[in-house]
């Protein structure tokens, strides 16, 4: 992947994790990850439209994952996809816990870990700033 590739990934998503909504400022030692949303095992490949910004925290959770299992129902969803579908509409914030507001994000949330104590005590050292 190229550099131009790459700096086009961290221009679209404003520098922001596409999952978790962590921004790279908050993170200065560990460069965020431009990932792969179908991961090149499942045929993704590094075209501009299968690629998003992620913390390294949200892709090595992920890690080739498409799916998993919904908290509530039980049932095999895919995860959400930041190129296909708008955060909004899965996903809320209550204080600094993101909360899946659908199977998607649900999923999504359970399978990144995106409310992780690690991740909390984060986001609330970056809302104090």
């Amino acid at each position: 992947m190229d550099a131009k590739l790459r700096a086009a990934v961290y221009e679209r998503a404003a520098q922001c994790c596409e999952y978790c909504r962590r921004q790279q400022v908050d993170s200065p030692l560990i460069p965020f990850h431009v990932e792969h949303i179908i991961p090149r095992k499942h045929g993704g490949d590094d075209a501009l439209e299968n690629l998003c910004l992620a913390c390294p925290d949200c892709n090595l959770q992920k890690g080739s994952d498409l799916t998993g299992i919904d908290p509530q129902t039980g049932m095999v969803t895919r995860l959400f996809n930041p190129r296909a579908q708008q955060w909004s509409e899965h996903f809320a914030w209550e204080g600094v816990r993101i909360v899946g507001t659908t199977a998607t994000g649900r999923t999504t949330v359970h399978l990144l870990d995106l409310n992780s104590p690690a991740r909390l005590r984060l986001r609330l050292a970056a809302s104090r700033e």
